[in-house]
């Protein structure tokens, strides 16, 4: 070993590149040094326990797949692994799996450092051809299991036979067997190589390195090139793509003929080059759906056509003198003053003659740019790069020309791709010249916004991706004074896809093409200060580039217009209607900056927009003139200007006519209409907020018939749109009534007053859910003045909308609106104790309001889609919230002290239920209302217990603990048991999540209730009052399965973990005398199979208490032995054989071996006569009497008694 060898392998461990630094996301150093030479130096020791061996090789590539990314900082330690593991392979008592183990090992480092790298590191002398080949002797090519140690034998043999002696000299070492024929060394290599290309797995590409480096070594090109390369094209002849055989077999071909090429002399290789040609021609590679196979075929072509021209530099390409940033940064204001010419060297080769084949070759490429698979077009790109650096000028031009022709709208997206892809690579490489700059800028800015729609899609995301790297590229392929022509296209062009690009790739990758010519040129307007605020991080975020960063661009006037003319023409119109949506409220904000650009350009084409046929472009359009609109009048008024020096009287009739033109065609049905529709809404609202002088217009009538009717036939608009519709429609009408339904100020009319809250209050009764929904957040949106004097009508018409009544059961989404309705309107007519009830919240109607809200926290309603009660649930604790602080703020003296000990209880109880995102919602409300205060203190009077719930909930609690979460929220909620004004209401909403299904919701709620109660054990007292309420929970939701399935889930529970064990020392303890009669009760007649298991599961739990309850359980348990169900009945037996075996007191000794016999070895499923005896000889067994049969009695029907 060599000195550095050594040096490197006995490198300490501990030393400063052990520890793998992180520094954000990235590693500084190969950290895992110490735990790898470790691994690596027992493998010996793993080698007989496979499961060993399989753990020591998923961690070793654990530990590789880290440096995935940085690769490098593994060079210095590559030495030392493959001393280690080259030890085991030339260890000649290592066993064959050993072997295999440690290529594995070996194969998992070079596929993340790369076997480039790694194949100067192995062994590569003389004596190292021969075990090599002697190795390869004992390999079987169909051994899945082991392809690892081919591939990497492979590999080692390519750089071993680059040995600079002829392989003649070898053969003379090697001795002849008795019949057998003698192989030359040069023949065995060949022979492998040629085996494994047709192989199926990666040994394949392994032999077309070896190919690549063997046949090109002067002493085998002379006897074997030929021979070789004949018969991979015969090879290749008789494959066909259409068979898995073939398309392997041409692989392995392909990817030999192409390392060939490309590593191989071209006056070697110029012979054969034609006849190569000529075979690839005959396969007709393009025609194959092998993306792999088309993508091989393309780089043979390329390295055909190099090796048909001789290598040269071409004189005549452009090249920059400086290439430095930095200088490039010094130099820039000098480079502009004194500017540089690029003279244009005539070409030294004018007769330089290139062969036919070549145009053959570009042709093939400039097909490939036009693939469909991203790595085919990337590989022709690279192609077209380095033979056009061959050509003489002229012929190179015509290339560029060719490649200009794939920017056609005649083309696909593909060849957009490959055309981008390709200018970028000539550009990269100086064979662009300055002077088709123009003709190149022109289509880079139209790739730029390239798109192009494809049924519920677009396609063009790679086009403008790859336009970004063509400009990234010029940014360091020119001066600064050959791109100052197009620095005003180009940059407006990288800042509109910067900001309102919808992929963000895409966006990401302008902004990183912006800021390097921004470095490189130091041309691009306002470079430095944009960058600050569009940085390549902060273009991540799609609503932020619209919203936000296009605002500070646009501030800066060159870009002002391009960026509003961009929205207006590309945006607008999207496909997407998020899209459409954001170039709205980006151009609200941008027609600001250029208001007489905007008044007198854009919002007449975005009003001739709306007119257009395509509902795209008209719902966008529609949008766009609402939001213009409204910015252009809060301008007018900002600056004190009239409204007319923006928006002269044919906009306002444009404005006008919209809805008029939008209902004489039609467009409001459909799925189109419902588009229509929100963006209509929308626009009333923005001009009903800017005070458009439309006061008296017939539009009003249109516009509230709009309004009505979407409001009225919400059930026909589809699912996913209807909650948008809907909030549009209702904003549209607050706005609305606020500005045009009033004679004088806070004065409505009278007439149209009694008429639309009458309308409304009738739509109230629709039989459609929907109906009732719209109509209900209606009513809480309209304005104060027009409620005055009808606000007992439109209260009782909402509370009878949130009244649960048995034909409308299943209307969770109309109680929900009703009640946010509710708090809406409460907040709108404001507070007054000894005002009317008929104008505002007063004395006389606050206690029917609260009712109305506590109300809907019961709704536990459950349908198809779930406990959609939760919905009226969360609306009302919101109203609630909102009530409370508003009567609070005001008029505190209106909160009763009972109303507010019941919401506080109820908000407790919702807090402790079993659904996170509710019970999170229940805990902020109510840490909301505990801590609301004013000036003089807390605005909430009258809240139970309030000093210890502030001790218990302290103000930091209501931004640090996160309530979803199960295990910070129940140890917290499960403290207010201590609290005897909410113990009932805690406990019930424990119950069912104790009880409940969710793991983790189960888990801590009886861990945090369990906890609790231990700390009673030694307080009787405490212990009997919690005893008390929850049987008082028992008693109340008696049948109510939905508390009492989980409560008697509960009650097994605590049970079973001994929270009422302080009871066993009493007889007939009351708790178990009155739990057994209400679960008697409560199981009487049921058929529900889960709350029959849950009792047998509790009365078991109730054997343990002595007295005369244990035989009244017992009885019960018997009687359960003998139930119609099968199911109970070996339920019931397998839990009294456990509960025999626990509580040993239950049966006498001399009795329990016959009592376990019977249990266990009765078959309960059997018939009921059969296993009645059975139980009977339990009931003698344990002394309890036998129950008896009670025949069935058939009822008469009464007659009906007349009076």
């Amino acid at each position: 070993m060599a000195v550095g060898e050594e040096l490197a392998a006995d490198a300490p461990e501990d030393g400063p590149e052990d520890g793998a630094l992180a520094c954000g996301g990235a590693l500084e150093s190969f950290g895992d040094s110490a735990e790898t030479r470790a691994l690596l130096g027992r493998l010996r020791a793993l080698l007989g326990d496979r499961a060993a061996r399989e753990g020591a090789l998923e961690r070793f590539r654990v530990i590789m797949d880290k440096y995935q990314e940085q690769p490098h900082l593994l060079d210095p330690h590559l030495e030392w692994m493959m001393n280690l593991l080259l030890g085991i392979v030339q260890d000649q008592t290592s066993p064959a799996e050993l072997v295999h183990l440690a290529f594995k090992f070996l194969y998992i480092i070079t596929k993340v450092r790369g076997y480039k790298t790694f194949l100067r590191l192995f062994p590569h002398e003389v004596a190292d051809v021969q075990p090599v080949l002697d190795m390869f002797a004992h390999q079987n090519p169909r051994d899945h299991e082991t392809w690892e140690t081919r591939y990497m034998l492979l590999l080692w043999l390519s750089v071993a036979c680059l040995i600079p002696f002829d392989f003649s000299r070898l053969d003379g070492n090697l001795g002849t067997q008795p019949g057998q024929t003698r192989v030359s060394i040069m023949d065995r290599i060949l022979q492998i190589a040629e085996s494994y290309l047709v192989v199926s797995d990666k040994a394949r590409d392994a032999a077309a390195v070896l190919v690549s480096k063997f046949v090109t070594r002067p002493d085998v090109k002379e006897k074997k090139m030929a021979g070789f390369l004949d018969w991979s094209l015969c090879t290749l002849a008789r494959s066909s793509f259409q068979t898995i055989e073939g398309v392997i077999t041409m692989d392995g071909m392909l990817q030999a003929l192409a390392q060939i090429f490309k590593h191989g002399k071209r006056e070697d290789c110029l012979p054969y080059a034609a006849t190569v040609l000529q075979s690839l021609d005959a396969c007709r590679l393009p025609d194959s759906s092998q993306t792999l196979l088309r993508k091989l075929g393309v780089k043979l072509v390329q390295r055909l056509g190099l090796t048909f021209l001789k290598p040269r530099v071409a004189t005549w390409r452009y090249q920059r003198g400086c290439r430095s940033l930095a200088a490039n940064l010094q130099l820039c204001a000098q480079s502009l003053r004194e500017p540089r010419t690029h003279a244009e060297t005539p070409d030294s080769e004018e007769g330089y003659d290139v062969p036919e084949e070549v145009e053959s070759v570009i042709e093939q490429l400039l097909v490939g740019l036009k693939d469909k698979d991203t790595i085919v077009r990337w590989s022709a790109a690279k192609g077209i790069g380095r033979v056009a650096g061959r050509l003489p000028r002229e012929l190179a031009d015509d290339v560029l020309g060719s490649v200009l022709d794939c920017f056609s709208f005649q083309e696909t997206d593909n060849a957009w791709h490959g055309g981008c892809l390709a200018l970028a690579e000539l550009g990269r490489r100086g064979l662009l010249l300055p002077s088709r700059l123009a003709d190149v800028v022109a289509v880079i800015l139209k790739a730029l916004t390239y798109e192009e729609k494809r049924g519920a899609c677009s396609v063009g995301a790679n086009v403008r991706d790859a336009a970004c790297y063509v400009c990234w590229a010029f940014a360091r392929a020119y001066e600064p004074q050959e791109l100052q022509p197009f620095v005003s296209e180009i940059s407006s062009a990288l800042l509109i896809a910067t900001v309102f690009d919808r992929n963000v790739n895409c966006r990401k990758a302008a902004s990183a093409a912006f800021q390097e010519n921004v470095g490189r040129q130091g041309t691009f307007p306002h470079g430095i200060d944009i960058l600050t605020m569009a940085d390549y991080f902060a273009v991540g975020n799609r609503s932020n580039c619209f919203l936000v960063i296009s605002k500070f661009i646009a501030g800066f006037p060159e870009y002002t217009q391009p960026m509003i003319h961009h929205l207006v023409t590309m945006k607008v119109n999207h496909w997407d209607g998020v899209i459409r949506e954001l170039s709205a409220k980006a151009l609200h904000n941008l027609v600001q900056l250029a208001p007489a650009y905007s008044a007198t350009h854009v919002f007449p084409q975005l009003l001739a927009m709306t007119r257009s046929p395509d509902l795209h472009t008209r719902h966008g359009a529609v949008l766009a003139c609402a939001e213009v609109a409204h910015s252009l009048r809060g301008l007018a008024v900002r600056e004190c200007r009239p409204v007319a020096d923006f928006l002269d009287e044919t906009a306002m009739q444009g404005l006008k006519q919209i809805h008029q033109q939008l209902y004489d065609h039609h467009l409001y049905r459909g799925l189109g209409g419902e588009l229509m529709r929100q963006a209509v809404c929308v626009l009333i609202e923005k001009l009903s907020v800017s005070k458009m002088p439309f006061r008296g217009d017939a539009v009003l009538e249109g516009w509230q018939w709009l309004i009505n009717d979407t409001l009225r036939n919400l059930h026909l608009i589809s699912s996913h749109s209807r909650e948008q519709i809907k909030d549009a429609a209702i904003s549209a009408l607050a706005a609305l009534c606020s500005e045009y339904y009033t004679k004088e100020p806070g004065q409505p009319d009278p007439a149209g007053q009694e008429s639309l809250v009458k309308q409304y209050l009738a739509e109230l009764r629709s039989p459609e859910e929907m109906t009732r929904c719209g109509f209900s957040l209606a009513l809480g949106a309209l304005p104060g003045f027009l409620l005055k004097g009808k606000l007992r009508q439109v209260l009782a018409g909402l509370r009878a909308v949130a009244h649960v009544s048995p034909e409308d059961v299943s209307f969770a989404e109309s109680r929900r609106d009703a009640l946010k309705a509710i708090a809406r309107v409460c907040r709108t007519v404001g507070v007054s104790a000894e005002g009317a009830p008929d104008e505002v919240v007063c004395r006389e109607n606050v206690a029917q309001i609260y009712c109305t809200l506590l109300d809907g926290l019961s709704d536990y309603t459950t349908n198809s889609r779930g406990d959609v009660g939760a919905w009226v649930r969360k609306a009302a604790m919101t109203s609630l919230m909102d009530l409370t602080l508003l009567l609070g703020r005001d008029q505190p003296e209106l909160i009763e002290a009972s109303v507010c000990e019941r919401v506080m209880c109820c908000l407790a109880q919702q807090a402790s239920e079993k659904i996170d995102r509710f019970r999170a919602h229940a805990a902020h409300v109510f840490l909301t209302l505990l801590h609301a205060a004013g000036p003089a203190g807390p605005i909430i009077p009258h809240v139970p217990h309030r000093e210890e719930l502030e001790k218990l909930f302290p103000r930091s609690d209501v931004a640090s603990v996160n309530w979803n979460a199960s295990s910070q929220a129940f140890p917290r909620i499960t403290q207010l048991l201590g609290l005897p004004a909410y113990r009932y209401h805690v406990l019930l909403g424990l119950a069912v999540s104790v009880g409940g299904l969710t793991e983790s919701t189960v888990r801590h709620s009886t861990q945090s209730l369990f906890a609790y109660v231990s700390g009673l054990q030694n307080d009787r007292g405490a212990l009997e009052d919690f005893a008390g309420t929850l049987l008082r929970v028992f008693e109340d939701n008696l049948l109510n399965d939905r508390v009492s399935v989980p409560l008697l889930r509960t009650l097994d529970q605590m049970l079973a973990n001994g929270c009422f064990d302080a009871f066993t020392t009493d007889a007939d303890h009351p708790f178990c005398e009155k739990l057994l009669a209400l679960c008697k009760e409560e199981i009487k007649r049921s058929k529900d199979v889960q709350k029959l298991r849950s009792s047998v599961a509790v009365f078991c739990g109730l054997v343990q208490f002595p007295g005369s309850v244990r035989k009244k359980v017992l009885l019960q348990l018997l009687l359960l032995l003998c139930h119609p169900f099968p199911l109970i009945r070996k339920t019931t037996a397998s839990q009294v054989y456990e509960t025999v075996l626990t509580y040993s007191d239950v049966v006498g000794a001399d009795a329990l071996d016959e009592v376990m016999a019977v249990l266990g070895g009765t078959a309960w499923d059997a018939e009921l006569p059969l296993i009645r005896g059975q139980r009977n000889r339990l009931c003698d067994l344990l002394g309890v009497p036998r129950p008896q049969l009670v025949p069935k009695v058939t009822a008469r029907p009464l007659r009906s008694l007349s009076v």
